[in-house]
């Protein structure tokens, strides 16, 4: 059993840990996989939240965590130094034979080479896709940020480095859910708009439902601006209950760069740096999740960040270019 190991918490972490304390990352074929206890439980789906060691790709060492004045030489010996990882992304820097055997080991790894899989052209939406015979025979993967099923044999896959991976399981009709949530997304309440799809499309009530978010940005390391905070308090009434910092003053526009900046003793020219808030993207999930009726005691989160354990998982604002996560889940 392993529990995440992250810096300095603030007691909102602590408890998110915690929550994820039984999450099991357990080990198979060279990967790590990483599974929601409650998820676990139900013997007849499958599900996995990926991990970054194992695999056949080797990560660049991306601009943010390139030291100041390395050569390109420097970055080439570093990028080749760097252990093989399980980059489940397309990206400009890997290549295409990579990622596919990349893929074929993380569905081995959980017991799902054999399924049909389904994903999206991530966008940061709000939009729910239904995946069925019909639309999984599509050429081109359809856009969104969620998709929904019913239908055994398919397995939904959505892709992170940062973004909070949420898995839905209905235990009453056995129907699932795999939501991409960004701040974007998580503004646009996707996870509440993935379970109310589920409810039109298959009559799933949120008391049947199980939610697993899985690794993301913590409120430790996401840090964000004035814009970011005015949407979330515009939209939710309970916005200053996930943010750390200045959020009044980020609330109110009082971080305004142009403000008098004489007044700061700073030399004229030089206005103070702006004011940044930090945002909890899981507490934020888990009590949109709540408000749309799932059970509280039936929301877990992992616990990890993304952004502390680079060593177990990727990270976009961490390290800039980088590879990407999966989180799946699908009915056998």
């Amino acid at each position: 059993m392993t529990t995440p190991a992250t810096k300095k918490q603030s007691a909102p972490q602590r408890r998110a840990a915690t929550n994820g304390a039984s999450w099991k990352l357990r080990r198979s074929g060279g990967l790590r996989i990483l599974e929601a206890p409650q998820l676990a439980r139900l013997d007849w789906l499958v599900h996995g939240f990926s991990a970054r060691p194992g695999g056949v790709s080797a990560v660049p060492a991306g601009s943010k965590t390139a030291k100041p004045g390395a050569s390109r030489a420097q970055k080439l010996r570093r990028r080749k130094e760097s252990p093989r990882a399980l980059n489940l992304g397309f990206a400009d820097w890997d290549s295409r034979e990579h990622v596919v055997e990349n893929r074929q080991r993380f569905f081995h790894a959980i017991g799902a080479e054999d399924m049909h899989f389904a994903m999206l052209r991530q966008i940061h939406s709000d939009a729910v896709q239904r995946v069925d015979a019909v639309t999984a025979g599509a050429e081109e993967a359809p856009t969104g940020d969620a998709l929904i099923t019913r239908e055994p044999g398919r397995l939904l896959a959505v892709q992170t480095a940062d973004c909070v991976p949420i898995l839905l399981a209905d235990v009453g009709q056995r129907a699932i859910a795999a939501v991409h949530a960004g701040w974007r997304g998580t503004l646009r309440r996707i996870a509440a708009k993935a379970l109310g799809r589920m409810q039109m499309e298959f009559g799933t009530r949120p008391e049947d439902v199980v939610a697993a978010l899985g690794p993301s940005i913590g409120r430790c390391c996401y840090e964000v601006g004035e814009e970011v905070v005015r949407e979330f308090q515009a939209q939710f009434p309970e916005a200053r209950q996930w943010f750390d910092g200045p959020f009044d003053a980020l609330a109110s526009g009082e971080n305004d760069p142009n403000w008098l900046p004489w007044l700061t003793m700073m030399p004229p020219g030089h206005p103070p740096p702006a004011l940044r808030a930090h945002l909890d993207l899981i507490a934020a999930n888990r009590a949109i999740l709540a408000k749309a009726g799932v059970p509280l005691r039936q929301i877990s989160s992992s616990g990890y960040c993304t952004a502390c354990r680079t060593d177990l998982f990727f990270s976009y604002r961490r390290e800039g270019s980088t590879g990407r996560l999966m989180a799946v889940i699908g009915i056998l």
